[in-house]
């Protein structure tokens, strides 16, 4: 019964973006982020192009997906993928912008990345935000796709590659402040990471605008 399930799964991402490949549209490109509501670590964006003729059997949305399925079928898209790029804002940029913008930068890292020039980009979410291929020019053309992670293979297959490289990420910065738990939690609120945010402040990888209402009684630790 699951294996049927996520034939089905595949079957409508896949139709999804068939739609746009049979309009004429050939390199279609998903992107998606991960790490917009974390305390802590970059937000991470992916940008993907697929061959129009290629069906993964397993994609979905990366959410649905365990992290080993999401790292083995990391290293098939990118196998697979005609193009794929990576990019990020990290916590300082994040700090200075805002996150709504700083998750726009690093989808146009990502895009930068793209050794293709997409002919069109489906965003996960409600937002299009002008994206560019070597700064200049035209904003590549596009749509907002609420919920497109569940709906579109390419903005599954790019919300696989951003989760995947954030949790790699987050493990590396484990190593180095030890003390907060980033291998387990990821950066995200969870009860344990704020007990040790109070209990040891916040680090270089903290984001101090996410940690008012947290920290609103020791306003001086950001001083330390």
């Amino acid at each position: 019964m699951k294996r049927k399930i996520k034939s089905e799964t595949s079957d409508a991402l896949f139709c999804y973006d068939q739609q746009f490949w049979q309009a004429g549209i050939q390199y279609l490109c998903g992107i998606d982020e991960a790490g917009r509501g974390p305390l802590a670590g970059p937000v991470v964006a992916a940008a993907v192009i697929f061959n129009p003729d290629l069906k993964m059997a397993e994609i979905n949305d990366s959410k649905k997906l365990n992290a080993g399925q999401r790292e083995r079928l990391a290293l098939q898209i990118k196998e697979k993928a005609l193009a794929y790029g990576i990019g990020l804002a990290t916590a300082q940029e994040i700090q200075q912008m805002n996150i709504l913008k700083a998750t726009f930068l690093a989808m146009q890292r990502a895009v930068q990345r793209l050794e293709i020039r997409p002919d069109y980009l489906l965003i996960d979410g409600r937002d299009f935000p002008a994206l560019f291929i070597n700064g200049c020019g035209q904003a590549l053309k596009g749509q907002a796709v609420v919920g497109g992670d569940r709906r579109s293979q390419v903005i599954a297959a790019a919300s696989i590659l951003a989760k995947v490289h954030r949790d790699s990420l987050m493990e590396e910065y484990a190593a180095q402040f030890p003390q907060y738990g980033f291998e387990k939690h990821k950066g995200y609120g969870t009860r344990e990471h704020q007990e040790k945010i109070l209990k040891y402040g916040p680090c270089a990888i903290h984001r101090p605008s996410f940690l008012r209402k947290l920290l609103e009684k020791q306003t001086n630790l950001f001083d330390r």
